[in-house]
C-alpha cells in the first residue's frame, strides 16, 4: 500500500491540507532507453498527490520476481516488448503466483495490442510510442487510494 503523507499548502492553512500518496515503482525492461523514457515521463511527481519516492529497475524477469517476492512495490511497470521474457506473460505470472501482487501498468507495442494487457490482467496498459500524459496518468491513478484492480 503507498504512504500518504498530508502536506500543507503556502497559506499554511488546514483548508489546504492535501494527502499525497508515495509509491515505489518497479521498472522491468531489457531495453535502458525504454527504462530511461519511463523514468523521464512520469518523473518524481506525476501529479499533485502522488510522489515516487523510489524506481527500481531490472532488466531480467528472474530478477523482477525476486525483487517482488522479497521487496514491496505500490506498482509495477512492465515492458511487453521485452525480449526473452515480455511483460505481459511476466504480468500474468506475478498475478497468478504473487498473493497481493501490487498494481502492474503494461507497456504494450501498439494500442491494437489493448486484449493482450487483458489476457495479462494488468490493471493497465500504455501503448508504444510512449505518450508521457497517458504514463503519468496511469501511474497516478494506480497510486491513489481505492485505485482499481485486476
Amino acid at each position: 500500500m503507498s504512504t500518504t503523507v498530508a502536506t500543507t499548502g503556502a497559506t499554511g492553512s488546514s483548508e489546504s491540507r492535501r494527502p499525497v500518496a508515495q509509491v515505489s515503482v518497479l521498472l522491468y525492461s531489457d531495453d535502458i532507453t525504454t527504462r530511461d523514457a519511463v523514468r523521464a515521463a512520469v518523473g518524481r511527481r506525476p501529479a499533485r498527490d502522488v510522489e515516487v519516492v523510489r524506481w527500481h529497475e531490472c532488466a531480467t524477469a528472474d530478477a523482477v520476481i525476486s525483487s517482488v517476492e522479497g521487496e514491496h512495490f505500490d506498482i509495477l511497470v512492465l515492458d511487453g516488448e521485452a525480449a526473452k521474457v515480455g511483460g505481459l506473460g511476466l504480468a500474468r505470472q506475478l498475478k497468478n503466483e504473487i498473493f497481493e501482487c501490487p498494481s502492474i501498468i503494461v507497456l504494450t507495442g501498439r494500442p491494437q495490442d489493448s486484449w493482450l494487457a487483458a489476457w495479462s490482467q494488468a490493471d493497465l496498459a500504455v501503448p508504444h510510442p510512449l505518450d508521457p500524459i497517458a504514463l503519468t496518468s496511469a501511474v497516478a491513478t494506480l497510486a491513489r487510494p481505492g485505485a482499481p484492480t485486476a
